[in-house]
């Protein structure tokens, strides 16, 4: 059965929700996948992580947070904080031993946050147009007079989806409780290696906001690659072969 529509396992959390996740066992340090925003565990990039770690004998984590995937709940009632909570679950109980973190969009996000909350557990980090903070800098924005007076008086808005023909249900909830996990606002305490793609066309999470990580993270061991003509997705056949080579040798480094 091809990999990424096999059966998931299923972790239940104190809650009573089930997140979906897959594990391949291997070596230290182990690699976890954090999908973006309304994606899942069986897109490219993940998979791609899931193949390299298989080749090179590392343990590797993709899952679905509250709300995406195969996990349970409704993606609408989801919160960055919740799904932040998920990844420190799924780290703190499918995992063992030190872990490298690799974030797409959203992902990016929350990968910053699971490290601030399980420090001793990351020993390094990869963003894929990293969007931290986008609740507060990019949805608004994007909103129009008569979006916001909507969002406003019924406490949610559908907004196109350009990546699937079902629209982002966003609610005002998201955007309030994001609030309280911004992180570009002053430093990020997180020191253990990063590197960061960002594609110079994306046209949903700027790239300057690669540039405004590496400003906030408190580590010196930080690098970012720009690609020219790379868009937000970053899911082509060189893109993911980029994402291999970086992911590659930074394991490399960590030994």
């Amino acid at each position: 059965m091809d990999d990424a529509i096999a059966t998931p396992k299923l972790l239940t959390l104190d809650d009573g929700a089930t997140i979906a996740y897959h594990r391949t066992a291997g070596k230290a340090p182990g690699v976890v996948f954090f999908t973006g925003f309304k994606s899942d565990m069986t897109g490219g990039k993940a998979m791609a992580v899931e193949a390299l770690c298989r080749r090179l004998g590392h343990a590797c984590l993709r899952f679905d947070y509250f709300g995406h995937g195969q996990s349970s709940g409704a993606f609408e009632d989801g919160t960055i904080g919740r799904w932040a909570s998920d990844a420190v679950a799924a780290i703190d109980q499918l995992t063992e031993g030190a872990q490298v973190l690799v974030g797409s969009s959203m992902g990016g996000w929350i990968m910053l946050l699971a490290t601030l909350a399980l420090p001793e557990r990351v020993a390094g980090l990869v963003g894929l147009a990293a969007a931290p903070d986008f609740t507060e800098d990019l949805i608004p924005a994007a909103l129009n007079d008569d979006q916001k007076a909507e969002l406003a008086r019924t406490g949610e808005i559908a907004i196109p989806n350009c990546y699937d023909e079902t629209p982002y249900l966003i609610r005002q909830r998201l955007l309030d409780e994001g609030r309280d996990n911004l992180l570009l606002r002053g430093p990020i305490n997180i020191d253990v290696p990063v590197r960061l793609i960002h594609g110079m066309r994306d046209e949903d999470v700027p790239w300057e906001t690669g540039l405004r990580i590496v400003d906030r993270l408190v580590g010196d061991d930080v690098e970012i690659t720009y690609v020219k003509a790379g868009t937000h997705r970053l899911s082509e056949d060189h893109d993911l072969c980029r994402l291999e080579r970086t992911l590659e040798a930074l394991l490399a480094d960590l030994g």
